[in-house]
């Protein structure tokens, strides 16, 4: 089975605090870190046993920033030399040193990267973004969609390599009438997914099949959205329960989720690229949003 596993342990500490973002600047105690470092280590292990004989894919995606601790840092080394794992990823703000990259396999790293106007400079994020071209590792680059953040984002689409995807997520709670969507879509022409929120129940998604959530104590969800367990990774109990089912949220308005909702082709678009946000090939071969273009209140997608 080629199974997604999209991490999500204890640590909620974060060394930015940007306004619009729920995880922002927040502390663990020693205890919270020795307790994500420990979950961390266990569920790499486990990857690294893979009792199933699965082909995995890792997307690590925590309340705060991980790679400014060095667990999650060895982790990423680690699973990029497992055969098994054919991509491991983290989203991350770049603040930290990136040197580290240089042991780990660049087949199989990959990182989901987000530029915050007003935590880092534009030429310091640029800088990190040239170290990772510089050893190969593939990555995305994405903002906010904040009216305040327009020209920053234009500037940022110029500078950055053609090659170099750049996503715009929809503001929380902001409202884009057609004239802001258009600007913003010719930004990132995949924007129309991110600016609202898509009908999901009752329609086949493969959360609960080929991705899952694992939470830092072994919880295995279908998804970050649905708290419902379908079992624990580390007993097994999980195993019985993957298979093909329909979304039983009204909506779904994060990247995360609406990705494997069947009907929206995501996985097409993202071929080879779903756990880093990298699309497949050129603009013209991604499609549009299957909903029509409209005002609209953007979906509650958290600014990773």
């Amino acid at each position: 089975m080629n199974l997604l596993l999209l991490y999500r342990g204890p640590l909620a500490s974060c060394n930015y605090d940007c306004p619009y973002c729920p995880f922002a600047k927040r502390r663990d105690s020693r205890a919270q870190l020795t307790a994500d470092r420990e979950a961390l280590g266990r569920f790499t292990d486990w990857v690294a046993a893979n009792p199933d004989g699965d082909t995995i894919s890792v997307l690590f995606t925590p309340w705060g920033e991980g790679l400014t601790r060095s667990w999650y840092r060895q982790a990423l080394v680690r699973l990029s030399h497992l055969p098994h794992v054919e991509r491991v990823a983290i989203q991350t703000n770049l603040a930290g040193r990136l040197g580290w990259v240089a042991d780990a396999d660049p087949a199989r790293l990959a990182l989901w990267a987000t530029y915050h106007p007003g935590q880092v400079s534009r030429e310091r994020f640029l800088a990190a973004c040239a170290t990772l071209r510089g050893y190969g590792i593939r990555h995305s680059v994405g903002m906010v969609g904040l009216p305040e953040h327009h020209a920053e984002a234009v500037a940022m689409r110029e500078l950055l390599p053609e090659s170099t995807y750049l996503w715009v997520n929809a503001a929380d709670g902001h409202s884009y009438d057609a004239a802001a969507e258009a600007a913003w879509t010719q930004l990132d022409p995949l924007f129309g997914y991110s600016v609202r929120p898509h009908h999901s129940a009752g329609f086949a998604c493969g959360a609960g099949e080929t991705s899952l959530s694992v939470l830092g104590d072994g919880t295995v969800r279908r998804c970050h959205f649905i708290p419902a367990p379908l079992g624990n990774l580390y007993d097994g109990s999980y195993r019985a329960a993957l298979r093909p089912r329909p979304c039983t949220n009204a909506t779904c308005d994060c990247h995360i989720g609406y990705v494997h909702l069947e009907r929206l082709g995501l996985h097409r678009v993202f071929a080879g690229g779903v756990p880093e946000r990298i699309p497949a090939g050129p603009p013209p071969t991604w499609g549009v949003p299957s909903e029509p273009v409209r005002s609209a209140v953007a979906g509650r997608t958290p600014p990773r």
